[in-house]
């Protein structure tokens, strides 16, 4: 089972280039987990035809003793098994407590075993790489993180900090830092930017996702562009990237 970590700041396109990761994995022949580790909790919807799924820690504030797989892993577009952590109430509570929830819930349930995944995928919020957010490059969740950014400046200095924050666990063994993925913005000379910027933060540009209308209109209907235009040219992108990613998380990290 290979266990990979996507992170990126808020609103880059993380849960978009994770959720078609995973349809592209199926198409692959892979089994694939998708966990949702972002408070917003909506890491999976357009692999469930648009709809949110109950979260581990709202099902944990209610009846927590009865909680099943049934209830909180829910198979998605392709077989995609499909878990959302949760966040806290507004206000009350910390962001990251949902993933060290969901995470020990899932351990206890014996979730892996039980559904013998070949490939999980961690969405992770990477505003801040603190306490839960940090869980899956620690005590041997991810065995690989991918870095969603673009040419945009506080993207770059989220890459530059999740970078950091891998590099320091990874002292212990935990997790590899394994490239990023440029989510395009149309920035002026994009590429040639964040190959810059990774002089300095290290790694490599894995895959690059063209700018595309396309993934509007999928997300519209509730659906993953691989779902949505499978013979599309983003879709084949998307398809080259879990090649790419899954070759790399066989042989190693940078």
């Amino acid at each position: 089972m290979k266990k990979i970590a996507i992170y990126g700041k808020g609103g880059i396109g993380k849960s978009t280039t994770t959720s078609n990761l995973s349809a592209a994995l199926v198409m692959l022949g892979y089994k694939v987990m998708q966990i949702g580790c972002d408070p917003k909790s909506d890491s999976v919807k357009n692999l469930m035809g648009g709809g949110r799924i109950p979260t581990v820690l709202d099902l944990m504030r209610g009846d927590n003793d009865n909680i099943t797989l049934d209830n909180i892993v829910f198979e998605g577009y392709g077989g995609v098994l499909c878990v959302e952590a949760g966040g806290p109430t507004p206000g009350i509570g910390c962001a990251g407590r949902g993933i060290i929830t969901a995470f020990e819930k899932l351990e206890e349930l014996h979730a892996y075993e039980h559904f013998k995944p070949d490939i999980v995928l961690y969405d992770v919020l990477g505003d801040v790489v603190c306490g839960g957010f940090a869980m899956p490059i620690r005590q041997g969740y991810a065995d690989n993180v991918f870095i969603v950014t673009s040419g945009e400046m506080m993207a770059l200095y989220a890459a530059s900090n999740i970078a950091q924050a891998i590099r320091n666990f990874g002292s212990r063994g935990y997790a590899r830092y394994s490239g990023v993925i440029l989510n395009s913005r149309n920035v002026a000379n994009e590429i040639e930017v964040v190959q810059k910027a990774l002089e300095e933060i290290g790694g490599s540009i894995v895959s690059v996702i063209p700018r595309d209308g396309i993934v509007q209109s999928a997300e519209n209907d509730g659906k993953t562009v691989i779902e949505f235009s499978r013979d599309s040219a983003l879709a084949k992108c998307y398809i080259e990237l879990a090649e790419k990613v899954m070759q790399i998380s066989g042989g190693g990290g940078y």
